[in-house]
């Protein structure tokens, strides 16, 4: 095989077919076999196979909204710098120095054990990550699961 070394249509000028033979072909789409994605399913098939294989069909599944949850969380730390305002809204109680807080109410599910915690908190959660159950206890407060 030989590299060409002019574009064909530089080749052809001054011709009146331009090497299609009738001067009537070449006119349309249909010259190329269609416009865009036309004749995927028939003569661009290997095309599809080749470059595009995920191109037809169903791929994958949605799981059914009764079978789907979603956990609400937050971070152990977000609690401690909010305490007082939460105290001030009267989501939390204070009781000395030791705070308690039920994330229930606040419509959390789980605590989580990203920040700092500097107060010593009684927090009353469905579930607890370690990390936030042991911050929890080092400052003085206690992890509620319920």
């Amino acid at each position: 095989m030989t590299v060409r070394k002019r574009r064909k249509g530089r080749t052809q000028r001054g011709t009146r077919t331009y090497g299609r033979g009738c001067s009537k072909r070449g006119r349309g789409s249909g010259e190329r076999g269609g416009t865009g994605m036309s004749g995927g399913h028939k003569h661009k098939w290997s095309y599809i196979l080749k470059y595009m294989p995920d191109y037809f069909g169903k791929h994958g599944f949605t799981r059914p909204a009764a079978v789907r949850s979603s956990i609400s969380a937050v971070n152990v730390g977000d609690l401690d710098e909010n305490i007082e305002k939460l105290v001030q809204l009267g989501v939390a109680r204070q009781d000395g120095d030791k705070f308690t807080i039920d994330v229930n109410r606040l419509g959390f599910d789980k605590v989580l054990g990203s920040g700092q915690v500097t107060h010593p908190l009684d927090i009353t959660a469905k579930s607890f990550v370690e990390s936030a159950k042991r911050k929890i206890e080092e400052a003085g407060g206690k992890a509620i699961a319920g």
